[in-house]
């Protein structure tokens, strides 16, 4: 028998669900009125957490850190659920696959990434300051300056949205900026830590990306585009900006791209915020069975070694703490980087490789590099 149905048998509560303090009969509306993600603990210092899905077969997708869950029929009932084990400390992103094809995210939940995503953390984190619920017919607001970029030298157009943080200030451009203004509402984030006082001014610049695995690679093209064509938009656009201090914040594979440019175009780049940094990234590494599996550091590791990082370059460094085999590539860059001089701030978010962690670690790391 399930977990669940022990709970019953075991102690006779009325509903098989008690043990997550959920009331009434599943399929009732006293139940669904009441019923959200719900966490217990496990017994051994993590958690079980409780999904539910009203209607018809669906499986739970996390990002990045579990592989995806079926939901389980109670009985003869509209009610789904499934128990999903949950180590301590996890903040995880996760949708609903149906047979169809179609992603939701969870109705039964409030906090969401996007319009069919949600965010579901265990009962020993805090919630996130700043970052603000949106739910599902919320319409996220978007900087009101927009910069039409065609790039000669990434080729294509591309919609690049500028928001000035208390009025401007040095630039801070986002990489992958197109998740953070229709998935995490990244500019009422800064707006609320500025208005709190954990933010200094700044000019957010969201760059979109039209090929990851192309720009955020060990190449100069998009540092070059970025350093003659697109800050001279930004100083044109008409919103305070500080082009002298620019920090540069990425993710993954921004990431590794935004420590590449500290180290070829230190002029341009010396305040980054790096989380999750794909360190294991090679040229060939997309080839191989195991991208992960090749040297460690991959080749910014071997950049590192050749031309350490400038001693000026000030980098906080994040990864999640349950991204263990992105561990030691992350911990062999981030001692080169240090050994050679530079600030370095290192820290580690209650996530795996997902944007539910790094959201967080966002705003605290680029107030610290705008320091």
């Amino acid at each position: 028998m399930r977990a669940l149905e022990r709970i019953l048998a075991e102690d006779g509560s009325e509903s098989p669900f008690a043990a997550f303090d959920l009331p009434g009969t599943p399929g009732t509306d006293e139940f669904w009125e009441a019923a959200t993600p719900a966490s217990a603990p496990s017994g051994d210092g993590g958690w079980v957490t409780l999904f539910l899905w009203r209607g018809s077969p669906i499986v739970i997708d996390f990002e990045s850190w579990s592989d995806p869950v079926a939901l389980l029929r109670w009985r003869d009932t509209d009610c789904w659920y499934a128990e999903v084990r949950m180590p301590a400390r996890l903040r995880v992103t996760y949708r609903f696959l149906a047979d169809d094809g179609s992603s939701y995210a969870d109705p039964l939940n409030p906090l969401r990434a996007g319009g069919d995503r949600s965010i579901v953390a265990t009962p020993d984190l805090p919630p996130q300051p700043y970052w603000p619920a949106v739910g599902a017919d919320d319409v996220l607001p978007l900087p009101r300056t927009r910069i039409r970029w065609a790039s000669e030298r990434l080729g294509g157009k591309r919609t690049v949205r500028v928001h000035p943080v208390g009025g401007g200030g040095p630039v801070v451009l986002l990489l992958d900026g197109d998740d953070w203004l229709y998935l995490h509402p990244a500019m009422t984030a800064f707006d609320a830590a500025f208005e709190a006082g954990e933010m200094p001014p700044a000019t957010l610049v969201f760059l979109p990306t039209k090929d990851r695995s192309a720009e955020f690679g060990c190449r100069p093209e998009l540092w070059e585009a970025v350093r003659d064509e697109l800050l001279p938009l930004v100083a044109d656009s008409g919103v305070p900006a500080d082009l002298h201090r620019l920090v540069v914040a990425g993710q993954s594979l921004g990431g590794l791209s935004a420590l590449y440019a500290a180290t070829e175009f230190p002029e341009l780049v010396s305040r980054v915020a790096c989380q999750s940094g794909s360190f294991w990234w090679t040229p060939e590494a997309s080839d191989l069975p195991d991208p992960l599996g090749g040297p460690r550091g991959g080749a910014i590791a071997a950049r590192l070694r050749e031309r350490p990082a400038p001693s000026g370059l000030r980098i906080a460094f994040d990864l999640g703490e349950h991204e263990t085999r992105m561990l030691p590539h992350c911990e062999l860059v981030e001692a080169l980087t240090e050994q050679a001089g530079a600030t370095v701030r290192i820290s580690r978010s209650p996530s795996g490789h997902d944007r539910a962690g790094w959201r967080e670690a966002l705003l605290r790391d680029v107030a610290w590099a705008l320091a």
